[in-house]
């Protein structure tokens, strides 16, 4: 049987020899280490770097991350007025052929104001365009777009065909233009250079194609990366391709559109009757008030968990304690998008952006992500923005919700079916590993750069 031996790598603070065997950790030696297996072992020597479990990216959107590389930026701060966005899409129009789209992401309204049809009309008039906001939810399209798909979409529920703004209808539109499921293969190159070895893919599918389409690519091979896939409300009872691991249902609330308590409350209660947690999607003050009292009514089961929780005002923390609920957060937000926050949010919700510190002294699960693409889907900048938690001004937003480095790490090695449990370097664990080329006790935060290596089940990828 093939294994790895790393010899000389800092696990845990201190120096050590560590066996990996089968795709498993067999023996890890501390002190002064001599370990000297036989057999078809790979020798990788150290050099005092840090050997930790690879890393988990806990909410990523790995279709939508694929397709931004095919698409055109169009929010700040690259894009901060109505003459660059015309810039920028006019320029885009010239580069294509005759008939292809224009696929445009990160619109926010401090560029050009609410956008419709009839601004995107000016600005390219005679090619399909769609533009997503920075959020994800929206997209708007203009008139050449929407003749495209006409025949195909009516007045679905969130879609408003005067304006050309569609809410919450990416596998409506993905249909109606007949987009292809995009290559992975990039995108899994990106996060195994950041020593990323599992992926909870949080895009909400309503039907098993989407699901289908990630299972085809760990058969290919596209993906290196463990993936743990969480579907909505519609694949409740779906059981994956075991390729796959099977994570929570998606569910997502919208303040502009919140459902009804009693349905909300029943789609909890399905889930835990299929023997799976919930997901909600929660980025308000009121968003959460309505999930905590959903919990209220349906109770909570392990693996529970509120993704993003943007806010979380002080009032709502003790009852996530008492609930036992685990909380997914993107700190990254708070270094991309911070200084528009300080113009756009609440002063009295400031200090509740993305909390970090004070959900880890009371004890409640935080696991860390990128929510890529929509923000940068390299761990190492949400670690250290978890740990200094400034803008691209350098203004602090929450200095009582600062991590130390270690915590920060570990938002990033939480297991991603029982986020209470850090995984480690230790015996019978999963050989997931990413090797550095600095020891953790170096001066200064790792950063990408720093990856030397990463290993799943034990085969560098």
């Amino acid at each position: 049987m093939t294994g790895l031996l790393f010899r000389g790598v800092e696990v845990d603070g201190s120096f050590a020899d560590v066996l990996a065997i089968g795709g498993r950790i067999e023996r890890v030696e501390r002190g002064a280490p001599s370990m000297r297996p036989t057999g078809d072992i790979e020798i990788v020597e150290g050099d005092g770097g840090a050997l930790l479990p690879g890393l988990h990216d806990h909410h990523i959107h790995l279709a939508a991350l694929a397709a931004a590389a095919g698409s055109v930026f169009v929010g700040p701060p690259h894009v901060s007025s109505t003459q660059h966005l015309i810039d920028v899409l006019t320029s885009a129009d010239r580069k294509l052929t005759a008939g292809e789209w224009i696929r445009a992401t990160g619109y926010h309204e401090s560029v050009a104001g609410p956008l419709d049809r009839h601004l995107l009309d000016r600005i390219v008039p005679g090619r399909p365009v769609r533009v997503q906001d920075r959020s994800g939810k929206r997209w708007t399209l203009n008139s050449e777009a929407l003749r495209r798909i006409g025949p195909r979409v009516g007045a679905d529920e969130g879609a408003d065909l005067e304006s050309g703004v569609f809410d919450r209808a990416d596998e409506l539109l993905r249909d109606a233009i007949g987009a292809e499921f995009p290559d992975l293969t990039e995108v899994s190159r990106r996060l195994t250079a950041c020593g990323v070895t599992g992926v909870t893919d949080c895009t909400p599918y309503d039907d098993p194609s989407g699901p289908d389409h990630l299972a085809a690519a760990v058969v290919r091979d596209e993906i290196s990366q463990e993936v743990v896939v969480t579907g909505g409300a519609n694949l409740t009872e779906h059981r994956f391709d075991p390729v796959l691991r099977q994570g929570p249902v998606k569910l997502v609330l919208d303040d502009d559109r919140l459902p009804d308590l009693d349905e909300f409350v029943d789609s909890i209660r399905r889930a835990h009757r299929a023997d799976r947690p919930v997901a909600i999607h929660i980025v308000t003050a009121a968003s959460l008030a309505f999930a905590l009292a959903a919990w209220d009514l349906a109770g909570v089961r392990p693996g529970d968990r509120i993704e993003h929780g943007s806010i979380i005002v002080p009032g709502a923390v003790a009852r996530i304690v008492e609930l036992g609920l685990a909380v997914v957060t993107q700190p990254g937000f708070v270094a991309e998008r911070g200084d528009h926050y300080l113009g756009d949010v609440d002063r009295d919700e400031i200090a509740s952006l993305y909390r970090c510190g004070s959900l880890f002294k009371l004890g409640v699960p935080i696991a860390g992500s990128s929510d890529a693409p929509y923000t940068d889907p390299d761990p190492w900048k949400g670690i250290a923005a978890a740990v200094v938690r400034r803008t691209q001004s350098c203004r602090v937003i929450g200095r009582g919700e600062r991590l130390s480095p270690a915590e920060a790490l570990g938002l990033y090695l939480r297991d991603p079916i029982d986020l209470g449990r850090l995984r480690r370097v230790e015996a019978g664990a999963v050989a997931d590993l990413c090797l550095l080329s600095r020891p953790l006790s170096a001066d200064g935060l790792p950063c990408r750069s720093d990856v030397r290596a990463t290993f799943r089940a034990g085969v560098r990828i």
